[in-house]
């Protein structure tokens, strides 16, 4: 789903798709990871080579940590901010319904999404 979430960031505000999953992946991460927390205990783990003793919740969230730091050290943005736009609620809203009617009824497999989830990823990744 973060493919389809940036596509309709690039189509609206021309920014690089790679550059625009940078900046929406963190926030789709902590949306979705709780659905599907054995998957993201294992990026974590296998991935970003978290090592901590702790619960699933704690090592999944340090995963995601991991990976956006990632991002800071090789000039990749974390949030629509640092790719340097800031869709106002009304253009968030717009990207949500196109998102999902590009999507059809292939919303995600961590988290199958709704309108109101794309709306909430978009906000918390400005």
């Amino acid at each position: 789903m973060t493919h389809k979430l940036e596509h309709e960031m690039g189509g609206m505000f021309d920014v690089t798709h790679g550059a625009g999953l940078a900046a929406i992946w963190p926030s789709w991460a902590r949306h979705v990871y709780e659905n599907c927390m054995p998957r993201f205990v294992r990026f974590a783990r296998n991935v970003m080579g978290i090592m901590l003793e702790g619960t699933d919740k704690e090592i999944a969230e340090a995963g995601i940590s991991a990976m956006e730091q990632f991002y800071r050290t090789i000039g990749m943005p974390t949030n629509m901010r640092e790719l340097g736009i800031m869709p106002s609620d009304e253009q968030i809203l717009d990207m949500a319904n196109r998102c999902m009617i590009a999507s059809g009824n292939d919303t995600g497999s961590a988290k199958k999404l709704t309108v109101d989830d794309a709306v909430e990823i978009y906000k918390n990744a400005r």
